[in-house]
């Protein structure tokens, strides 16, 4: 079974930071998975049922968080005490706010229209600015900036619920 008090990144055998190999990752978590599925439990006793359940489901959460790259940073900059999710602490710069309400109303006004190829224009730039704002937060991860990064890791969360907002949209036209 697996050592329930090791971090995701000890669990996968990977180096604690922002960027690894993911090929890397998808391979000893097939491995990981082998050794403790469930099913291959299915005689076991009780106990070791339970044990295995439990290893999977941690192997599994491990894996989703280590493969998204925004809860990868949020679970990184956990280890070091700090905490994304602090509910009062919800500042982000006046120039990207500004910047994301003109973008949602261009994204409004398109779904309005159901103009796709608008919105597809939309979806592209949210993604470039999603890119490059990871490409920053793996600077910032590497030099140890962790409150700095926890503000891009907002940025992100809040791109990415643009995108998916977008993606909504294209799929209200398609239907």
């Amino acid at each position: 079974m697996i050592d329930f008090s090791q971090d995701y990144f000890a669990l996968f055998g990977l180096p604690r930071g922002y960027r690894f190999d993911a090929a890397r990752l998808d391979a000893a978590y097939r491995r990981l998975q082998s050794e403790v599925h469930p099913d291959r439990f299915a005689a076991a006793p009780d106990a070791q049922r339970r044990i295995a359940l439990q290893s999977s489901a941690r192997v599994n959460e491990a894996y989703r968080a280590l493969k998204n790259p925004i809860e990868r940073a949020e679970y990184l900059l956990s280890l070091h005490g700090v905490d994304t999710h602090v509910e009062t602490d919800t500042a982000l710069s006046i120039d990207f706010l500004e910047a994301q309400l003109e973008r949602r109303e261009a994204v409004g006004e398109a779904k309005t229209h159901r103009d796709a190829h608008r919105l597809d224009d939309l979806l592209a730039q949210a993604r470039d600015d999603i890119a490059r704002l990871e490409r920053s937060l793996a600077e910032q991860l590497d030099a140890a900036e962790w409150i700095a990064a926890r503000s891009v890791v907002r940025q992100l969360r809040f791109l990415q619920k643009m995108v998916a907002d977008i993606e909504s949209g294209l799929q209200e036209i398609e239907d």
